[in-house]
């Protein structure tokens, strides 16, 4: 079948905060050295609630990369892309929308929440409406195997995986697929043709799915068959279709959820936030200036940890004896807040270190940037392009 692939983007909302570096970046960084990935500035989603005012775009695609080479994402182990300079995005968007019922995109939970939260922007727009097919189509023609996401995204996954299932059902039908499909099973020779039938079997007469997974991993390392042989021993497993688009698997990323410094998310509109690149002064500025529990108003006054903002902080940049430390010092009033907030500071000036270093020759050269921008969206159109040449052959619109 097609090679694991993991892929994820972001919106451009210009400098990153902390809060986006823990609750995805760091997983980014991860999986960059696990599995290829495919990392892309979804500059067209940021339309879909800014298509009145698109002038902030442009500058905060080289913001947010900037942070994301500085938070760590290499681009020897990662593709980095701009959406927009992949057309075949749009091109898949709007031949989905051909056979993605309506239902489907209204009922996407998301939907209805934002358009409560956002009842100051007009978003009475197909494009609004139409967000989560654009994702699908994002992350399809790449044939991604994985999408790194929290619980909240799960069903943007389900509803890809229904799109793609949908799309090779309705297109996946290849003129004498069966008999080619048994042509292949014999190139796999006699010992794994039979058991290829047999787990073939087990799937589609008893369920077993334990069957399909082994059949597929026979498959996978099958070195004789061709690209074209295997993806309808693929699909010829599940059923009489060739398998075109991959159903992509969520992949659940652990979060750190590090909130804003008020304690509710963090978030630029808030004014709460800790940018990814801040000043040691402003970060040290800005947490001394978190508010604490409100019982402490004199430096005698006990505390309670779990009424503080500032503990959140400590839960995901404070070690065990520091966190004990903490929690006996409020209790008793043996340390007082300003005391309780320096080792926060320093864990925020220390990890932003290395940040800052990596960022600063970007920052004097924006050129290296653009280069590295230009290389993943050539890469990203090349796997893009080739997705698009079997959609459109399975939608009999690969015209002589």
């Amino acid at each position: 079948m097609y090679p694991d692939r993991v892929v994820s983007g972001m919106r451009p909302t210009g400098a990153m905060h902390l809060g986006h570096y823990h609750g995805a970046l760091k997983n980014w960084i991860k999986m960059q050295s696990e599995l290829p990935c495919l990392f892309f500035v979804a500059d067209w989603h940021a339309l879909t609630t800014h298509y009145d005012d698109p002038s902030i775009i442009e500058r905060s695609t080289w913001d947010m990369l900037v942070d994301w080479l500085a938070a760590g994402i290499d681009p020897s182990q990662s593709t980095l892309f701009i959406q927009s300079k992949v057309p075949e995005h749009a091109e898949l968007h709007l031949l989905l929308s051909m056979a993605t019922p309506l239902g489907w995109l209204e009922r996407v939970p998301t939907y209805k929440d934002q358009i409560e939260n956002l009842a100051n922007r007009d978003l009475a727009t197909y494009g609004f409406l139409g967000y989560p097919l654009l994702q699908a189509a994002d992350v399809l023609i790449y044939r991604a195997s994985q999408v790194p996401v929290g619980e909240d995204q799960v069903p943007h996954i389900e509803m890809m995986r229904e799109i793609a299932r949908r799309f090779n059902h309705l297109y996946g039908k290849e003129k004498g697929f069966e008999e080619k499909a048994q042509e292949a099973v014999k190139k796999l020779g006699s010992k794994r043709a039979k058991l290829y039938n047999e787990l073939r079997t087990e799937y589609q007469q008893d369920g077993k799915d334990d069957a399909l997974e082994q059949a597929k991993a026979m498959l996978d390392d099958a070195q004789s068959l061709s690209m074209i042989d295997r993806e309808r021993l693929f699909g010829y497993l599940e059923g009489s279709r060739k398998l075109i688009l991959v159903e992509p698997q969520a992949r659940l990323t652990a979060a750190s959820r590090l909130p804003g410094l008020d304690g509710r998310k963090m978030s630029k509109s808030y004014g709460n936030a800790i940018a990814l690149r801040e000043d040691k002064d402003v970060v040290t500025k800005k947490v001394r200036t978190m508010p604490t529990d409100p019982a402490r108003v004199r430096r005698t006054d006990v505390g309670d940890p779990a009424k503080c903002p500032v503990w959140q902080f400590h839960e995901v940049y404070s070690d065990t004896a520091t966190r004990e430390w903490v929690v006996k010092g409020c209790k008793s009033a043996g340390i007082g807040c300003i005391e309780c907030k320096q080792p926060v500071i320093d864990a925020i000036v220390k990890e932003q270190e290395p940040m800052h270093e990596r960022a600063q020759q970007y920052l004097d050269d924006p050129s290296l940037v653009r280069a590295i921008v230009a290389d993943g969206n050539d890469v990203a159109r090349k796997l893009a392009q080739e997705t698009m040449r079997d959609v459109r052959e399975a939608m009999g619109l690969a015209y002589a």
